[in-house]
């Protein structure tokens, strides 16, 4: 019986799944762009509200601001407020968020609680607001991913789909905080998702564009930083910046360390949580009475180094400075970003090393503000463990593109001396003090604790080596597999191939008994022992981009006794998190 017309117009205009993760992608990076505009302006509402002065006059502090006695009691009276709200609200929104965010997406589905927005939204323009030493960026990461999460669960969204509008979220943020929708784009597929599967990275895309789109319109579209002129001088600059990428490496990796340091320093006092942040703020404002410039995101001094305004001696100072100061705030529990401080402590720590060159070799070396924005690079590329987004966020933050090859030398490096000195970030550090090692988006944990041999399926399509093309199709077409093992005569592998490596060949009958099942295998040939434990296989189907692996035994690399598909691979993960969630 024919369906009526109003009902097979209604079947053709229900959306697929996919429109519907697109639309929502959409409807996330909005609410984001909008979101951050509202947080930016009432972290500048704070600020007026606790200080009575401007952002500029507050952080530049070069001699204009007075020492006053009572600076202190500015952030306590912040800790005070933010204590009640990260410790009986959302413990979630403590410290900068983006661990949380990641163990949302790697161990619970990507299900963030929606009060996580809220709490986060006022904890952190409390803090930022009342002098603390954090930034913006890892709050409104988790506020558009909180955004993303509850806009997911409310359309009843698979667990991988909540996952990745929990990245748009993330991507918005970065996107319309910083002016930066290509890096934020990076940031949340290399940090957050650990995926670049062309069904994560579009919706992720869409959500950064339409977060920018909103925050120019009404932010105005202008770079984050304006900087003069800088470019390479000379080709044995390069060198130098190989120096400033170890340098920032080091510096990176000791914020990570004594940022952890002092979360357990807090963690460990005898003192009632909720007033932990105002301990933390009362130190940071005695520090701040002498050295004003470490109080919040300081923007202001980041903008006077690069014009390279600030003495060799006050930078070498600040570098400290920011360094404890940052970890008394985010340390004792108040709510903000690391992006900020790092981009202070990159500046400084490069400013003073740019000083330091420029004072050797003036006629190969830049300017010091130059060494000042490649440092900015570097210290974030050093302690998020992620250069490209690294790369991408300064470069779009400057718009600058003639330093882009010191940039490109002083994050690899930089990033590289880091993980060599401490395997963790600064994002992965607080987890894996809980138990909790993250890589890809996955609990790693897990991974290593179960064999190849507990997932693998010994009942799999094998094909002769021999085999023609005919007689391969008609073996294809009886079969609900879409990879085929290949086999000789002796049982020993030959390759692999799949369905998609056929369809080139459907129309061409005339080569039925020309090909053989040789021809068609990769050269490429992966192959996993029954006792590799599963991080090592979810790393070789990350890297080689595959969705069967061969298994063999360990005594015989030839023998196929078994085959793991990616599919099956994450259905087991699935199964022993929730085990584990549960306990």
């Amino acid at each position: 019986m024919e369906l009526p017309i109003a009902t097979r117009l209604l079947k053709k205009l229900q959306p697929s799944q996919t429109n519907i993760l697109i639309i929502l992608s959409l409807i996330v990076g909005l609410a984001t762009g909008l979101g951050s505009v509202g947080f930016i302006k009432l972290i500048q509402y704070c600020n007026h509200l606790f200080f009575g002065l401007t952002d500029q006059i507050l952080t530049e502090g070069l001699g204009e601001l007075k020492i006053k006695w009572w600076l202190p009691l500015i952030p306590m009276v912040g800790g005070l407020l933010v204590g009640p709200i990260v410790y009986k609200y959302a413990s979630e929104a403590k410290g900068h968020g983006v661990p949380e965010v990641m163990n949302a997406v790697a161990r619970l589905g990507g299900i963030i609680r929606p009060r996580v927005a809220a709490a986060k939204t006022v904890a952190s323009a409390i803090c930022i607001g009342s002098g603390g030493s954090a930034g913006r960026e890892g709050p409104i990461v988790q506020i558009g991913s909180a955004v993303g999460s509850t806009i997911g669960q409310w359309f009843r969204m698979s667990g991988d789909r909540v996952k990745i509008l929990v990245g748009c979220g993330a991507a918005a943020g970065i996107s319309s905080v910083f002016n930066a929708p290509i890096a934020g784009v990076l940031f949340s597929l290399e940090i957050i998702l650990g995926d670049f599967a062309i069904t994560t990275f579009s919706p992720v895309i869409l959500s950064s564009v339409i977060a920018s789109v909103v925050s120019r319109s009404l932010l105005g579209d202008h770079p984050a930083f304006a900087v003069p002129p800088y470019s390479l001088i000379s080709a044995w600059e390069i060198g130098f910046y190989v120096v400033l990428g170890t340098v920032m490496g080091v510096l990176g990796m000791t914020f990570t360390r004594v940022l952890s340091l002092f979360e357990d320093i807090f963690d460990n006092l005898k003192l009632a949580p909720v007033l932990r942040p105002a301990l933390g703020g009362v130190l940071l404002g005695i520090i701040a009475m002498f050295y004003p410039q470490i109080l919040a995101d300081g923007y202001d001094t980041i903008r006077l180094t690069l014009y390279g305004q600030i003495g060799v001696g006050l930078l070498v100072i600040l570098i400290v400075m920011k360094l404890a100061a940052t970890s008394l705030t985010l340390g004792s529990g108040n709510s903000g970003g690391i992006f900020a401080p790092s981009l202070f402590m990159g500046a400084v720590g490069g400013g003073a090393f740019g000083v330091l060159v420029n004072y050797l070799f003036p006629s190969i070396t830049a300017a010091p503000g130059a060494y000042a924005l490649v440092g900015m690079a570097g210290m974030i590329a050093a302690a998020t463990h992620a250069p490209i987004t690294a790369l991408l966020i300064i470069f779009e933050m400057t718009s600058d593109y003639r330093i882009i090859l010191p940039l490109m030398v002083t994050v690899v490096f930089a990033a590289l001396v880091a993980r060599r000195l401490f395997p963790e970030s600064i994002y992965t550090v607080k987890l894996a003090r809980r138990g909790i090692d993250i890589r890809g988006g996955k609990d790693i944990n897990i991974l290593k604790s179960h064999k190849v041999a507990e997932v693998m399926d010994d009942k799999f399509e094998k094909i002769s080596a021999s085999a023609t093309l005919h007689d391969i199709f008609e073996r294809v077409e009886h079969s609900s597999d879409s990879y085929f093992v290949v086999i000789d005569n002796n049982n020993h592998i030959r390759g692999v191939f799949s369905f998609q490596d056929l369809r080139s060949l459907l129309s061409q009958h005339t080569l039925d008994y020309l090909v053989i099942a040789e021809d068609l295998v990769r050269e490429d040939i992966c192959v996993l022992n029954y006792d590799d434990d599963l991080e090592q296989a979810f790393k070789m189907f990350g890297l080689k981009d595959l969705r069967l692996i061969p298994v063999v035994n360990e005594y015989d690399k030839n023998t196929v006794i078994g085959v793991l598909r990616k599919e099956d691979l994450i259905d087991f993960y699935n199964r022993r998190l929730i085990e584990t969630l549960r306990r």
